[in-house]
Formats: C-alpha cells, structure tokens, sequence
C-alpha cells in the first residue's frame, strides 16, 4: 500500500443509487459482474489521478487525494468511463460521488474526524450520475478546474449527518448529465430535527436494525440507562428515514415538562396545532394524524411514561400511517409496542491488547479518539496509551456521554491519568457542553436524573445491589437484600421495575436469568449505600450468602456433578472475592473468610487460579489463628497443593507438613491421607521418586482404612507417575487402570481425564498410537469442561508426542509448540513424566522437519488460539489463521 495522504486531503466517495432494487432485478450472478466492472473502471480513474484507495464497503468506494483538482479530474473520468462501458442486460449503475477536503488526523493509517463522515452524507444528498463538491473543495478547484468542467451553486443544505449546513456544488462537463431533482438533504422534507455539533459514530447495525423495526410497528421505544445515546441514536434514525415520510419527522423533547397534561400540548406545539373552543387538543391531535404519514419522536419519557402511554396508544389506534419512536430509561407499556435496548458501544474483549488499527474497529475507542482528536489535536492514538484508552472505554461500559466526558478532560490529563483516576469517575467526568441540558454536563447527573424517578423502595433496592460483583442470581437478592422494610417476596417485583427503568440489566443463562449492574450504575449506587450507613449490614449479608455457597460447594466439587459446581463458582468468583474482602473487616466473623478459601480451593486448583487461590488462604490463616484444627489443616493443605502447582516446593513442603501434624492431632484419616499426597507430589517434582513413592503408599494405606475411595484413586494415579518416572510402564498403566477405575465408580470426571492421559502418555512410549490417540481423545473430550489450561496443555503435547513419533513431523511441531506457549503464557511447566515425554517428542520433530521447517511449524503453533488448537489436536482442518487477536485468548487460566 502506498503512503496515505496526509496534511489537506480531499476525500472522493461513490456508492451506486438504488443497489438493492439492481440485484433484485440482474441477480446475484449478473449483480456480482456489474459490481466488478464498475469498481475496475472507477479504480483505473481514480489510481491515473493519484488517488489513494482507503476502503470498500458494500458497493461503495472511498478514495484520498492529495490535491483537490486531481480528485475532481478523478470523479470527472469515472463516471465517462461508466458511461461509456457496455454493461449487461443494459443496465448501466448510476453511481453518485461527493468529495470533501479537510486536514484529517491519521491514526494507525485510519483517518479519524468529521471529514470522511462530511463526504459520506453530501454523496447521500446527491442522485446517480451526479458529482457533488462541498464548499472547501469547490473554493480550491474553482480557480483551477480540469479542461471542460464547471460548476453550479446548489445553495445551502443540511445533511443527514445532523452537523451544520453545507453549501453544496454540482461537477458539470459536456459528457455528463446536468440535470437532476433536488437533493435529499434535510431542507428537502418537512422536520424540525435540530443541527448537532459533533459527528455521528458507530452504531450502524443498529440504525438498520431500528429502521427495521419501525417498518413492522406503530411504536418503537428505544430504553436504556442514562448516558448510552437513546437521544443521539434516534435523531440519527429519524434523518436516515426522513424520505419515507410524506409529512415529514417531528422532534418532541420532553425532558423539560414537569405536568403529564403538558403532553399533548407539547406535541401540538410541535405540529402548529392549535386547540379551539369546540375542539381539545386530543381531538385535534387525532384529526389531524389520522391521514398523515409521519414519524414522530418522543425523546425522554421516562417521567412522564403514563401520559406518553395514552397518548400514544391512542394515536397509534385512529392513525394508520403514523410511526411513534421514543426514547425512555422504561417502556411506555402499550399493547404492539417493540421495546429495543440501546447496546453500549462496541468494545473490545478481555483478550490481550489488540492492534492500534485494529482497535478502530470498536465503536467506543473510535468516539473516544475523535472526541479527544477534537479538543486536543496533539493526543491520537498511539501503542503507547492504547491500553490507556481501551481501560478508560472498558471503564466506562461504552457510555457515549460518559466516554466523551472523559474525552474532554484531554485539554487537562493524559489518557493515562485519567485512566487512573476512574474509581473518583463522578468528580472527574464534568464539564461537558454548557448547551447541554444539566444531566448530561456530567455523568452524575445523568443517574441522578433515573434516580431520582424511582420509588422509595428501588432506590434501596438499587444502593443495596451494588454490594454484588460481577451480578447476582433473584435468590441472592431475595437474601442479601430484604429487610430494612423490603419483604423477600418483594424483591423480584422491585427487580423488574429497575430492569424496565433500564438501571438493571437481565441476562438469561441457559434456563436461569442473571442480573448485574453496569459498572458505571454500580459505583453511583455504591456511594448511595455508603452514604445510608447501610454497607456493613448489607457486606455481612452477602458474606454469610456466599459462605453457605462455597460451603454447599465443597463436596461436589470432587463428586459427579462437579461440572456443575465448578461453573456456578466460576460465575460468582467476583462475588467471592468481594466475599473474601468483606471478611477482612468483619470483626463478628473471623473466621468466616478462612472457612470460604477452605471450602473453594479446589475450585482455584482444577481452574487454574493456583497464585490467587493460594494468597487468599494464607491471607485467611494468618487472620484466623484460633480457627478450629480441622478448618486449619484443610487450608494449610489446599495451600501447600497450590504451591506446588506454581513451582514453590520447598513451601509446599512446609505448609503440607504442618497440615499433616494437625491432621495427625485430630486423627483424620483421610486429612492425613491428602496431606502426604501432596508431600508426594512435591516430592515427584523434585525427582525424588522414592520418597515420594513412600508417601503415595502411605496415603493410599490411610484412604483405604477410611474407606475413601476418591482419595485411593488419586494415590495410585500418582504410584502409577513415580513408576512411568522410573520408566516400569507396566507397572504404570497397571496403576492408572486401577486408578480410573475407582474415579470412574465415584463420578469423578475431572480425575478421570487426568488419568486417560497418563494412560495416554504410556500407550505413546510404548510405541501403541492408535492407543494413545483415543485416549488422549477421550481425556481431552471428559475434561475440556473442566480442567484448567495446564490441563489442557498436557493433552496437548501428548497429541503432539504422537504426530511426531508417526513421522507427522510438521503436525507435531505445532502441538508441542501451542502446548509449550498456552504452559508459557500461564507460568506453569509439565510434570517430569512428561516433560521427558515432551522433550524426546520435540527432538524427534526437529530431527525430522530440519531446524528453518521445525521452527516456522512452531511459529504456526504459537499463533492458533486454543480453541484452534484443540480442534487440531483432535483431527480438525489446519486453521486459516488466528481466530482472535491473541492466541489462548479465550475463557479464563
């Protein structure tokens, strides 16, 4: 690609009028032909000129040049070139073309600010055939014009775009047609739409979406919380539809009225109508409706919602050709209504930072940089504060109102401070436009104004909501959040008030409906508790509901519903966290928090969450010193296991031994049983195979006088490591059999898969592929629900141990690389077992494929995402290319 334009740049775009209504009638086969040749001749116009081809979307074009004249030569040449080409079936596209000259910023090789959205709308105005200029490149060319062409004054237009008016011209030369209706622009249809400052961003799927809508229904309500731009949406719609309505669109804003009756008022104001003294002014509304195609927009209903219902519901019955699009934080409640919720704007994912260009591509980063573009030119997008501005947006749930107030505080702070300073986001996020209304100058008053429209009881309702993390099931509101004159029965009527008032959102999961609140709701909400004394009731509460989950947990955690289990604390893991924190300060309960880490360590261990499990429980033992001997021990071996996982045996090694002297002190078997497994296993990692076999058969001998059969199993799967380790398979696989066995009888499907693989890696050694491939199979499809990306990584590099010892040298080079990179990116390692297995897998692929073959197999390998790789590993098509932006994006460690 050639260097874009930079400095003054004209933009040249085209699209062809009418385009559905030409593949209706050629077909998609003829339709495609049209479509190329058209884009081959306008390309060879505008590449001859000096154009700069930025981007394509449907059937239009958008070009940069440097110079002015060069761009109108350009438009001037490819409409010729259209017209005199023999088209099939005899259709010739009429293509229109509109160029804009501005001084762009540039990011990433993305232009960024009004002028291409300028050049967009003006070629929206224009007719096929035409060529339209705006003032600022009709003032450069006039004086230097291509040979035989002129140009004509058109007048003063405003566009679709809502900005302010332009003064457009017609491109006329003696091979083109002069000749055209009058422009589509604003001025050309009856409305009241009012001029915007700024330019429209984004939400292209959702005008569409509406405008759909709207076509099927008299009444379309747009909710959604303050601040995500219902507003600036539905005069956006309102414009793009203004041809479809004979007498034309009309703005009702009712944010200012106080009194219901007003409403009717308000509208015939709208409409110059008048109320006589043999005439009310509902009569006169429906009279003069009643025949009329038009589209009136009612924009902030939400404090007079009643009166907008009667109103409309009557107006729909008695006026067949008039469409209703309002705006409200709640729907109006009337029969035929579609109720559509404003989405946040579009955001990039958790995983990994993408590209600076690529970020251009979500809504929320691209109103962000034109907005801080706008107020402070010096400050685009860089990959120095990239992850700056995507913490800001992400912080902000893509509220428009909320990311341009924080856009305007550039002319002050860095993207970096004000990311920073967005736990204090209600003192920082002021100051915008003073033409305003007062409740969107800043992004408190926006609440306030919802807030302030709840009953008594939603108010509590909402500041006592914000306790959750990451939302909450009905039944832990019903909980957590009766009392203080709120009955539980009460909860789910009080819930469906702040979802319909849009303060709530409602996600359903499978046959359950999970609440949760916007970040932005939940901190304003948040300062609301704090404010009302009633935080400590309200932490204790949600502590002591959480406590008797992770508790209801514990046991199923290793039993056969333990999928179930482990997704259920998967979802609430912010609640725990913020159960955990909560235990810090609550002096009633000491020994709460210990009790909670205790009963979900497992969780963290088959997760992959080993640091974190890990600090919370030796945070907790050191807070809870007289915590009984049982509950101690339990986490004190939970501890000891996790350490292990992150490759601190020698404080594996302490926290088990002390575990294990407790256990002994209370006489519990089966603690005893769990606390030398883990000395095992931290024994195996040290490659002592001895001292770690006696551990095993110390705690297999312990679990069979308790009768515990889970605990037998898990110390054979491990006799069955030290013996692979010391290289006796037989004895291994012996082992292991035995081992699934058992963790097959007690439902333990996590167990199992670990235990199918180390069949897997013995199958391998032993030269048995057929073997090892469908036991790797089937450990990959029994614990993919359930294991931890180390997990998966093993079985990975076991499916990549076999291609290489099948000579599928390429094949195995990849898997062993993606399992080496997912294990590198989680700081995790192989067990000895088979780490040996891996490393004899990684020489064969080397030695087979040659280093420059080996090591770009392996680049390929780092570069699958894990879902990729899985599929790979199990026999799927080689991917295309990466599926996300990062590889091993996807889920949690």
């Amino acid at each position: 690609m050639r260097h874009r334009p930079s400095g003054t740049v004209t933009f040249l775009l085209t699209d062809i009028e009418a385009s559905t209504d030409l593949l209706q009638r050629l077909g998609d086969a003829h339709y495609a032909n049209v479509l190329a040749d058209h884009r081959r001749l306008l390309r060879a116009a505008f590449e001859e000129e000096g154009g700069e081809e930025i981007g394509t979307h449907g059937d239009a074009l958008l070009v940069a040049f440097p110079r002015a004249r060069d761009a109108v030569a350009a438009a001037v040449a490819a409409q010729q070139a259209i017209l005199k080409h023999s088209w099939p079936e005899g259709v010739t596209p009429r293509v229109r073309m509109a160029l804009h000259t501005g001084e762009p910023t540039t990011v990433a090789g993305e232009y960024i600010g009004l002028d291409v959205h300028r050049a967009a709308r003006i070629c929206a105005a224009g007719h096929g055939g035409q060529i339209l200029l705006s003032l600022t490149t009709s003032t450069l060319v006039k004086d230097s014009l291509p040979s035989g062409v002129d140009l004509r004054g058109l007048g003063r237009h405003r566009l679709k775009d809502l900005h302010q008016p332009e003064n457009i011209f017609q491109v006329i030369h003696g091979d083109l047609p002069a000749e055209f209706p009058s422009l589509r622009s604003l001025d050309a249809f009856p409305n009241n739409l009012p001029r915007q400052l700024t330019s429209f961003v984004g939400r292209e799927r959702e005008i569409v979406e509406v405008k759909r809508l709207l076509s099927t229904t008299p009444l379309l309500t747009m909710t959604g919380p303050g601040g995500c731009g219902k507003t600036r949406l539905a005069l956006q719609v309102a414009a793009e539809m203004i041809e479809e309505y004979a007498d034309g669109v009309w703005l009702v804003e009712l944010a200012g009225l106080i009194e219901p009756a007003l409403v009717l008022h308000a509208v015939a104001s709208t409409l110059h109508l008048r109320e006589g003294p043999d005439r009310a002014v509902d009569a006169a509304l429906r009279q003069y409706l009643e025949t009329r195609e038009l589209l009136l927009v009612l924009d902030n209903c939400e404090h007079l919602v009643a009166a907008c219902a009667e109103m409309a519901e009557a107006l729909v019955r008695s006026c067949p050709r008039l469409r209703i699009l309002a705006t409200s934080r709640e729907p109006l409640g009337v029969g035929g209504e579609i109720v559509w919720r404003v989405p946040p704007l579009s955001l990039p994912g958790p995983q990994g930072e993408p590209s600076v260009q690529s970020l251009l591509q979500y809504e929320a980063i691209r109103l962000f940089v034109e907005r801080t573009t706008a107020v402070q030119p010096g400050v685009p997008l860089t990959p120095q504060n990239a992850s700056a501005v995507v913490t800001v947006c992400r912080q902000l749930d893509g509220l428009p109102l909320a990311i341009e107030l924080a856009a305007a505080r550039t002319r002050a702070l860095s993207v970096e401070q004000i990311a920073e300073r967005l736990d204090a986001r209600f003192r920082l996020l002021t100051g915008g436009s003073r033409t305003a209304s007062r409740r969107q100058q800043t992004l408190r008053g926006a609440l306030d104004w919802s807030y302030d429209l709840l009953s008594q009881k939603e108010r509590g309702l909402l500041r006592q909501l914000s306790v959750f993390a990451g939302g909450w099931t009905l039944e832990a509101a019903e909980a957590i959040c009766s009392g203080e004159g709120v009955e539980p029965q009460e909860i789910l009527d009080l819930l469906i008030q702040l979802v319909l008032k849009s303060l709530v959102l409602a996600d359903a999961r499978e046959e359950r409906v999970r609440y949760r609140l916007l970040e932005t709701v939940r901190e304003y909400a948040w300062d609301g508790l704090i404010e009302s004394d009633d935080a400590a009731a309200v932490q204790k509460r949600h502590l002591a509901w959480y406590l008797q989950m992770a508790e209801q947990a514990e046991p199923e955690l290793t039993g056969a519903d333990q999928r179930i289990w482990l997704d259920r604390l998967e979802v609430e893991h912010d609640n725990l966290r913020a159960a955990l924190e909560w235990s810090k300060v609550d002096e009633s309960h000491p020994g709460a928090g210990l009790r909670m880490a205790t009963a979900v360590w497992q969780f963290w261990n088959v997760r992959g969450h080993f640091s974190e499990g890990r600090a919370w429980l030796e945070t907790m033992l050191s807070r809870a010193p007289d915590a009984p001997a049982s509950v101690r021990a339990k986490a004190l071996a939970g501890a000891g296991f996790l350490a292990s996982r992150i490759g601190d045996y020698d404080g594996s090694i302490t926290l088990c031994t002390d575990s294990l002297s407790l256990f002994r002190q209370l006489g519990d078997l089966s603690g005893m049983s769990q606390a030398l497994f883990f000395l095992g296993v931290a024994a195996v990692a040290q490659r002592s195979y001895e001292r770690a076999k006696t551990f095993f058969m110390e705690s297999l001998t312990l679990s069979r006088e308790a009768g515990n059969k889970r605990r037998m199993a898990i110390a054979l799967n491990s006799i069955g490591e030290v013996a692979r380790c010391q290289g006796d398979f037989d004895a291994a696989r012996a082992s292991y059999q035995e081992s699934l066995a058992l963790k097959r009888e007690v439902g333990d499907r996590y167990g199992s898969a670990l235990t199918l693989g180390n069949l897997g890696y013995v199958a391998l050694h032993q030269s048995d592929y057929d073997e090892a491939t469908a036991l790797f199979t089937e450990a990959l499809s029994v614990g993919r629900p359930l294991m931890s990306k180390v997990g998966i990584a093993v079985h990975l590099a076991g499916f990549g141990g076999v291609a290489a010892a099948k000579g599928e040298y390429e094949r195995g080079a990849r898997l062993l690389a993606a399992a080496e990179n997912l294990l590198d990116l989680l700081g995790a390692s192989l067990e000895p077992s088979d780490r040996d297995e891996y490393e004899r897998s990684i020489a064969a692929a080397r030695s087979g494929l040659g280093a420059t073959a080996f090591a770009a197999a392996c680049a390929k390998g780092k570069a699958m995402t894990l879902d990729q790789a899985i599929d790979y590993a199990l026999g799927g098509a080689e991917p295309a290319g990466p599926a996300g932006s990062a590889p091993f994006s996807n889920g949690r460690h």
